[in-house]
């Protein structure tokens, strides 16, 4: 099956990402929130973000407002239904992914494959809530999304080929990457990069070092980009917390087990750079540390 439209369920980090990247592939794309002030401000960064692109000579100007054509706002789920392949992009929980996907199943057309964004949760119990598991896979990009190679795709246990198939040539389409990954918790990226994270976090709470003192160690004796907690405040603490969460219910094994401290930020509403709080302050003109 070709697909031609694309139905983008969140406007949020992710999902703005993913639409923006669809439509500059040649994908017409409706893109679903619940909120029209999400919507707007989704509109304006993909512009933004695609002007940058511009900018630096990587895109056209013409290819810019043709992308922009391709994406249409949606406040309905009936418009998602109308597409050939939906990729959900809610917030990392279960629940809501469920109920997303049992109020859009009488929206879809025979034919629509069914993915998830998701960076933790198991495939196959999400497929298992509609009428289509042959149809529904992992779709899972990294952010940011315009600018990571690698796109996770996970069978679950009832994934046929074609649409494993059907996904793998819209990763091409993108010029980007994909790994092939099993249906366990938190797949390859996050099952290796949260609990290094996690580990930081530890070493922070036992005053093995400081939040730079970590991240300056990292970043120049292991050659890391970015230091883990600079990273798990990128990332959003509530996001690491929930996949460390998913890794230790899932594998039963205290190795998993979130650190304290993870939990107090989060419970603090301290989520890192999406809140202005995290690991650093980035309420002035340079980002704090904040232990």
């Amino acid at each position: 099956m070709e697909i031609q439209k694309v139905g983008v369920i969140g406007a949020g980090q992710m999902g703005n990402g993913i639409a923006h990247v669809m439509a500059l592939a040649g994908y017409d794309v409706v893109l679903n929130d619940v909120s029209q002030q999400a919507l707007d401000a989704a509109l304006s960064l993909i512009h933004k973000n695609m002007a940058r692109q511009a900018s630096k000579g990587k895109i056209s100007e013409d290819d810019v407002q043709a992308a922009l054509a391709r994406i249409v706002p949606s406040l309905t789920l009936a418009d998602v239904g109308a597409t050939d392949l939906v990729i959900e992009a809610a917030t990392e929980r279960e629940t809501v992914k469920q109920a997303i996907f049992e109020d859009l199943q009488p929206h879809l057309k025979p034919h629509t494959i069914l993915t998830s964004n998701t960076s933790s949760i198991s495939i196959t119990r999400l497929a298992s809530r509609t009428d289509r598991p042959e149809r529904f896979m992992g779709f899972h990009f990294m952010n940011p999304v315009p600018v990571m190679q690698l796109v996770e795709l996970i069978r679950g246990i009832a994934t046929d080929e074609p649409t494993f198939k059907a996904c793998q040539d819209v990763v091409a389409r993108l010029g980007k990457t994909s790994a092939s990954a099993e249906d366990f918790p938190a797949f390859i990226v996050n099952r290796i990069l949260m609990p290094m994270i996690n580990e930081a976090v530890y070493t922070l709470y036992e005053g093995v070092g400081s939040v730079k003192s970590i991240d300056e160690s990292m970043k120049l004796g292991a050659n890391h980009p970015m230091g883990p907690l600079e990273l798990a405040d990128f990332i959003g603490l509530d996001t690491c917390l929930a996949i460390m969460n998913v890794l230790h219910d899932g594998l039963a094994d205290t190795k998993y087990r979130p650190c304290p401290l993870l939990t107090k930020y989060v419970e603090a509403g301290w989520l890192g750079r999406k809140t202005q709080r995290g690991f650093y302050d980035y309420r002035g003109e340079t980002p704090v540390p904040t232990r």
